[in-house]
């Protein structure tokens, strides 16, 4: 059913134009553009100045400098794709700020009985929240995620708001989100731009940094006896020089994404990939292996935006002691950046709810009920 509602999607985008995506931010000398210059754009053709970058499966991904905030590779960089637990890094963002590391939180049967990844979060024990972000970002646990979120003020409903809103202040403008947790949600998804976005800031700040880079920690077993070891599931940790890590990701409808950060020779580099097939910790690798080779070489293509400077409160949460980030009031203007038809596609499916797939086939099904009394009516006129 899902590949009769593409047909028909591509039928419409055939008579209809193309579909566009919102991209933000003004180009250079105060044109509207894209978010981060002309060059990056939702089409799918490579962008590179210097030396071609080597081959990748992934639909989408950015090679960026997070010293300078030069974008030295992209491809579809600002495509609407689905995040899977990459989105995680903008969640760290939200919740980093405003949760106290030695708070001390109880696991509930909501956390256990939670779908996907999970750490091992158990109803009835206890778990610092540094456990838990450490759960989060190694095992990209969607169980320690709901904690965190529930002992925020507000619960997962204003994790979500908050999230959406810290998107829109960094200039993730690609960005939607409905399930901190990365899931596949209707109506998620970021783009290759925006991931990089959480990286570079994420990786300013000391903790995020640190967990990140994490190879292993230990959880407790279940009636505290004992602990198992977890490992952090980016492997870019355990075989590449110079690896910061960040985060992977995976769900049957995203596939593998990842974002992923090295510093050699002085430079600080981020490689972000989306809907790729496998293969991903090579191909990230090899991608930043080619950035570091010809970095003198290469010339930026685009740029990650900056915040602006505006202080804001209102998402200040009650456990913090820490200072909450200044953001700004004053967002880039948005523009339309156009989508190749396959991308259109599945950026328009991706909207559509669940619910919606069941809609055709209901349809056909009274067709082929109307039928047959028809047929039964012009066979009894037929008798008299």
């Amino acid at each position: 059913m899902r590949l009769l509602l593409t047909a028909c999607a591509t039928t419409a985008l055939v008579a209809s134009g193309p579909l566009t995506a919102t991209a933000a931010g003004q180009g250079p000398l105060g044109t509207q553009g894209p978010v981060g210059g002309e060059l990056l754009t939702a089409k799918p053709t490579v962008v590179a100045d210097g030396a071609a970058p080597p081959a990748v499966q992934a639909s989408a991904y950015v090679v960026a400098d997070l010293d300078t905030g030069s974008v030295l590779a992209a491809k579809a960089p600002h495509a609407q794709l689905r995040p899977a637990s990459t989105l995680k890094t903008l969640t760290a963002l939200v919740l980093l700020p405003r949760l106290k590391k030695t708070d001390v939180v109880t696991g509930s049967p909501a956390d256990a009985g939670i779908i996907g990844s999970k750490v091992g979060v158990y109803p009835g024990l206890s778990y610092t929240v540094d456990l838990l972000f450490q759960g989060m970002f190694l095992a990209s646990g969607n169980d320690a995620v709901h904690a965190l979120c529930a002992h925020d003020q507000g619960g997962i409903p204003a994790t979500i708001q908050r999230m959406n809103e810290k998107a829109k202040d960094i200039g993730a403008l690609d960005t939607h989100v409905t399930d901190p947790t990365g899931l596949d949600a209707d109506g998620q998804y970021s783009s290759a731009y925006d991931l990089a976005l959480f990286a570079q800031a994420g990786l300013s700040r000391q903790d995020f940094a640190k967990y990140a880079s994490t190879k292993y920690t230990n959880f407790p077993n279940v009636g505290n006896k004992g602990t198992y070891q977890v490992a952090n599931q980016n492997k870019l940790l355990f075989n590449y020089a110079g690896a910061l890590g960040v985060k992977t990701g995976y769900t049957t409808l995203a596939r593998n994404t990842f974002v992923g950060a090295a510093r050699r020779n002085g430079h600080t580099l981020v490689v972000t990939m989306m809907n790729a097939p496998h293969g991903i910790t090579e191909d990230a690798s090899n991608l930043l292996t080619w950035t570091f080779d010809n970095y003198s070489r290469l010339n930026p293509v685009g740029t990650l935006v900056k915040p602006a400077d505006e202080p804001k409160t209102s998402t200040q949460g009650k456990n913090s002691t820490e200072e909450q980030p200044k953001t700004g009031s004053a967002r880039p203007s948005r523009s339309r950046t156009v989508l190749n038809p396959g991308q259109a596609v599945q950026s328009l499916a991706l909207r559509i709810p669940v619910w919606a797939y069941a809609a055709p086939p209901v349809m056909l099904l009274g067709l082929f009920l109307r039928r047959p009394r028809a047929l039964r009516r012009r066979s009894a006129r037929g008798r008299h």
